[in-house]
């Protein structure tokens, strides 16, 4: 993983904390750096997550196609894409997206998650599942790989485990 996404995942989570005035404003600055320097990936990647913080998950597509443009192995990129792809119900190319993530860094544990979640709404049980084992394998602290396993155990019926992987992802942390 690159050094530049320790920031990334500041800015994902800030936009996340911040009001829907503070996001526009952050869209503007992106603008405005994306204006100064059309080839910077990152710009446009963040202004696509702030896009999807405002619930616009095809304007935030467009920006990670151009991110994947200018840097096509930017595995942040290709989940994020994933991920409004999944907003969108597209689980075939959510999939296809953090299949490719995957490719270009195996050890990106929340890219096997949510591939997990589109399989998931595919009703591919057995898939999410093995997809929650690896990225709780890679990053066992992250509670929504328990809690989306265990969604995922109870549609097969399978309740000890999920009970146990509820308790866990609660343990973590996880507030539905």
């Amino acid at each position: 993983m690159r050094l530049w996404a320790i920031g990334t995942v500041l800015i994902v989570v800030m936009l996340g904390a911040i009001g829907c005035s503070q996001k526009m404003r952050a869209i503007q600055d992106y603008d405005e750096d994306i204006r100064l320097n059309p080839q910077h990936s990152e710009a446009y990647y963040n202004r696509g997550n702030a896009y999807t913080k405002l619930g616009q998950p095809e304007r935030a597509i467009d920006d990670y196609d151009e991110a994947i443009r200018l840097d096509p192995q930017f595995a942040w990129a290709y989940h994020n894409r994933g991920v409004a792809y999944g907003d969108l119900g597209q689980y075939e190319r959510a999939i296809q997206d953090h299949d490719v993530a995957i490719r270009l860094d195996p050890q990106y544990a929340f890219a096997y998650s949510r591939r997990g979640w589109a399989y998931h709404f595919l009703g591919q049980y057995e898939r999410a599942i093995q997809d929650h084992d690896v990225s709780i394998r890679l990053d066992p602290r992250n509670p929504f790989a328990y809690h989306n396993r265990g969604l995922a155990y109870r549609e097969l019926g399978k309740t000890t485990e999920a009970e146990r992987d509820f308790a866990k992802a609660k343990e973590l942390g996880y507030k539905p």
